[in-house]
């Protein structure tokens, strides 16, 4: 007689885990941990000795206790290439790509990154996973396999897996392949933009099922394939926040957490902060501008040219639990996107960390972005594109002089449908009807 107790074993095969930093890790952390008390039991394959742009030891503590992980040695450029360019290696890695005035050194190290290693420089892991994780999988009567992405070469393991091992294969696309932000930047040689369209193409036909975190990702990939594709939005975790109130900041605070790279650089903001402290001489006395994560040159040259350097707090780099104690006691959150046509479908994923912790969200980014509709869905917050400067100065002084007053708070709804618990419960259910 069959275990009603028994869980259907699923292999999850994931390049970033703790104790790498960064939001492509809480995905898949969060999923294992929630996705066992829906009837899964996941089994992690990582890399042994990968090359982690950003590292945060504090969520090795978040790896549930008893989930099975099992690690193969990955070769990957980024180790050779810190030795030739140091700093520079680990910029790239983070997302910060060279202008024109980069170096050659720097320029040809990125031609080599972007021709020579399709569809990314974890490709060397391919070949060697496929051969362990065949016979692990036999041996251990796995049949389910899960792929996530970036780095979309994870996904030629499952594609290869799917023949080999006849193992079913979901396809978890955390962001998009060909149309990701930083794709027209790569120095792309005709023969490799085609390679990776043709390879695109390929794992989007051959994978059982798609995963995606927004809705413009899915109909972007419906155009592509006939394969099923279901959005999985990311999530918040109640587990992780505060168990006490966190006091607001006394000051006027607008917290940005998170990359603030060049692309991702909000000027018209920076000029309105400075047309407001003209229109208010005591928001001099009231200002603070929070910002965490990895800045670029070019964001910290603009606030400066506004005349708002002074008002900064740079906390650089901080661990998730500091982030979100930042978020929690900020006055106004601030959500930045790229002002990129590619960049609509993206829901970042402290998109919906800042609504757990019900403080005002202000969102900049491209017009007609994935943001705004979950902004009027949950009344979290206001979305503008960049072209509106006249709106997102008179949105910040609504919200200055609401604050004057002591009342500034926002009155959102629906939230909890985007709780990690939530959003592993139809997970689950997608990958039990396998």
């Amino acid at each position: 007689m069959a275990n009603k107790d028994a869980k259907k074993k699923v292999l999850l095969v994931t390049y970033y885990w703790p104790p790498a930093g960064g939001p492509g890790v809480q995905r898949w952390l969060k999923f294992v941990s929630y996705l066992p008390q829906f009837g899964i039991e996941p089994i992690v394959y990582i890399p042994e000795n990968p090359e982690y742009p950003i590292l945060d030891e504090n969520l090795a503590n978040q790896v549930p206790s008893g989930v099975t992980i099992i690690k193969q040695p990955i070769r990957e450029p980024a180790s050779f290439a810190k030795k030739l360019f140091g700093e520079k290696t680990k910029q790239l890695q983070s997302g910060i790509l060279p202008t024109k005035k980069a170096s050659l050194a720097t320029r040809l190290m990125l031609y080599v990154r972007a021709n020579y290693f399709i569809p990314d420089a974890r490709v060397g892991w391919v070949k060697p996973s496929v051969a362990f994780l065949k016979d692990y999988c036999e041996k251990n009567h796995i049949d389910t396999l899960i792929t996530t992405g970036p780095p979309h070469s994870l996904h030629l393991i499952g594609m290869q897996l799917q023949k080999e091992a006849g193992v079913k294969w979901l396809a978890d696309f955390r962001d998009p392949w060909t149309t990701i932000h930083y794709f027209a930047q790569l120095p792309l040689s005709k023969s490799a933009f085609k390679k990776h369209k043709e390879l695109e193409k390929k794992v989007l036909t051959a994978a059982d099922i798609i995963t995606v975190t927004s809705k413009p990702t899915q109909a972007e990939f419906e155009k592509l394939t006939h394969t099923p594709i279901h959005v999985v939005t990311n999530g918040y975790d109640e587990h992780q926040l505060p168990k006490e109130s966190i006091p607001l900041n006394t000051k006027f605070s607008i917290a940005h957490i998170g990359s603030l790279l060049s692309d991702r650089n909000p000027k018209q903001l920076w000029k309105a902060l400075a047309d407001l402290l003209l229109a208010y001489p005591s928001l001099k006395n009231d200002l603070q501008i929070t910002l965490a994560g990895v800045l670029s040159e070019e964001a910290l040259v603009s606030i400066a040219e506004a005349g708002l350097e002074k008002y900064v707090s740079n906390y650089g780099y901080v661990s998730h639990g500091e982030a979100i104690r930042l978020q929690h006691a900020s006055q106004i959150l601030l959500l930045l996107e790229m002002d990129k046509e590619e960049t609509k479908v993206i829901l970042p994923g402290k998109l919906f960390e800042y609504m757990a912790a019900k403080r005002p969200i202000l969102a900049l980014g491209p017009e007609g972005g994935a943001i705004a509709s979950i902004l009027e869905e949950t009344n979290a917050g206001e979305y503008y594109s960049y072209k509106e400067s006249p709106e997102i100065y008179t949105y910040l002084e609504n919200q200055y002089n609401t604050y004057k007053t002591g009342s500034l708070q926002v009155q959102s709804h629906g939230v909890t449908a985007y709780s990690r618990e939530s959003v592993s419960e139809k997970m689950a259910a997608i990958l039990l009807n396998l």
